[in-house]
Formats: C-alpha cells, structure tokens, sequence
C-alpha cells in the first residue's frame, strides 16, 4: 500500500512576463520498503517534484493543481505548523550537497541533538543516547567522539552519514534523497546506496531516490518513473524497465549508458526544451526520431504496455516496442 501518492500535480513559476508551467500532471507513489527512482535530465522537474512534496518552493512557484496524499491526507491543505512537524520529522531530505548541508560553526552532534529537541522533544541524556544510536545505524566508527566533531572534521561520506543520521533519529517513513551520490566518489557512492538499501529493507522506509544516474538506478531502485520537460513519460518496474523500456527517451537514455561492448555510444540529438519555450503536442517530438505528425500536435495519454508499466507515447496506439 503506498503511503505517499502524487496525484495529477501542476506547478510552475511567476516571472516579469508571465505565468510559465513547469509540471504537467505528475503521478507517482511511494510504498513502504521499497525505492522509487525519479529519472531525467537536469531540469525536468525532478526536485520541483520533490520540493512540492516537502512545502519547499521557491516564492515565484505555484501549485496550480493536484494532490499529494501523506496517509490519505493531502500535504498541500496543511499549515505551515503542521508541516514543520511533518518535514524532517515523517519526510527528511538527504539534499545532493553534504559539503554545505551542515553549519560549520556547530558541532553535528549539536546540529542532531536539535533536530531530537524538536522533533522528538528529547534533552539531555536520552537525546545523546539516541544520537549514538543513530550514528551506530549509519556505520559511524566511535560515535561518542565524532559526534563532537565539527563538518570540516567529517568526509563527504561521513556528512552524508551524518544526515541520513539525523533522518533516521526522527523515525522518518519517508526519505527523499536528492541526487545523494553526486559529490561522492565511486567508492563512497556504493556505501552510501548499500546503507539506504538497509533502511529500506530493515526499516521499510520508502525512498524516493531523485538521479540522471540510470546505472544507479538499475542496480537500487524497485520502482521507475522518467521524466521529460515536466511530465512522467513512462512509469514501471524497475526489471521490466531495463528489459523491456518503451518510450523513446527512455531508449535513448539507456543508449546513451556505457557498456562492455566496444559499440559507439549513442547520443540524444538537440537539448532539454527551457521552461520558456512553448513546444505544441510531445514535448520530446523535436528531438524523437520515431517522431509522427500527430506527435507534434497532441500530447500522448498513459498506455498500459504491460503489468505495472505505462508509457506515454502515440506508438503505443498499437503497442509497439521499440
């Protein structure tokens, strides 16, 4: 059962000369135990997707339709209060940058010991206990004393540590990891995905992993949604996705990934379109080399192409796989 739906969501931003969306009807949801990777280049509205869902916008954005359903109640009637309690308490972010993430004038155990303060109204004893125990869970060495520790004493790895810690002191059902890996090197990206394998699985907490990265994905994720200029292009489970993808992006995204083979590495011609620029029909018609006339004035519904799997593309008429 999902216990985070985003349900038709359309947002964009208010600039000098106008009103320009960014999201277009976006669907997805997140289950207990399980991680569901949000895929696509820089600017698709993967972290607008994300930030709606923790009430963290920026002031020229505007939510013009939709829902987001935490437990069946939707985040967007909520208080700002409400969502105070809500934001880093039941749904945390690891953000893409754990360089900045930390004051550096604080101590992290100071910095962990407030988010306890606040959200579980623990002081004292019993908050540093729990801190050590969350810095235990995220493979911390020798808690006691790094909790005392300033950032610059930490590791980008152990940053990011540190921040997952702080998600998980809360008890949080929700984590909402932004690009996690980005500033990471390789070896330290795979320890940071192995632990949020083991809070998924041992925890059952639902993950939302947000990443361009589809060899990442293919290795972590359960559930897979690709975005292009603001929609969900195609949605599906995550085998069925690298055997049998659909949409003509997502064939071009995973053309694009480097194998063992001593084949060229394909290319998606043209770039991402900018929030500015008004394209009638598929948003990926100009750069599609399957592109139809009717793709370039309608826009595609859903088709079901399979269990679990729906692709938003006029080939499916038919149901053609690429």
């Amino acid at each position: 059962m999902a216990i985070l739906k985003v349900k038709d969501l359309n947002a964009g931003f208010n600039f000098e000369d106008g009103f320009r969306q960014a999201l277009y009807n976006v669907n997805f949801s997140l289950e207990k135990g399980k991680m569901h990777a949000l895929v696509g280049e820089s600017g698709c509205g993967k972290t607008m997707s994300a930030m709606s869902i923790l009430g963290l916008l920026p002031k020229t954005a505007v939510i013009t339709g939709g829902e987001i359903l935490y437990n069946g109640e939707n985040l967007f009637k909520k208080t700002q209060k409400e969502m105070q309690k809500i934001r880093g308490a039941k749904i945390a972010l690891i953000p893409q940058d754990p360089m900045t993430s930390l004051n550096p004038l604080y101590t992290v155990g100071d910095q962990l010991l407030e988010v306890l303060k606040i959200h579980q109204n623990l002081e004292g004893k019993k908050a540093f206990q729990k801190a050590v125990e969350a810095f235990e869970m995220v493979q911390i060495p020798c808690p006691e004393i790094r909790l005392k520790s300033y950032p610059h004493e930490f590791s980008g790895g152990m940053k990011q540590r540190a921040i997952i810690a702080m998600a998980l002191c809360c008890n949080a059902e929700i984590l909402i990891a932004d690009e996690p890996t980005t500033a990471l090197d390789v070896t330290i990206q795979a320890q940071i995905m192995r632990l949020l394998n083991d809070i998924k699985t041992q925890i059952q907490t639902a993950i939302l992993l947000i990443t361009h990265d589809l060899a990442l994905v293919g290795e972590n994720a359960d559930e897979i949604s690709v975005m292009y200029a603001g929609r969900i292009v195609e949605n599906s489970q995550s085998n069925n996705f690298f055997q049998t993808p659909n949409h003509p992006y997502s064939n071009a995204l995973l053309n694009a990934l480097p194998s063992n083979k001593e084949e060229k590495l394909e290319t998606i011609k043209g770039h991402p379109p900018s929030i500015h620029q008004n394209i009638t029909g598929c948003k990926f018609h100009p750069r599609c080399k399957y592109c139809m006339d009717i793709c370039k004035k309608e826009i595609p519904p859903m088709y079901k192409v399979g269990e679990n799997h729906n692709s938003a593309c006029f080939l499916n008429n038919g149901i053609i796989n690429l």
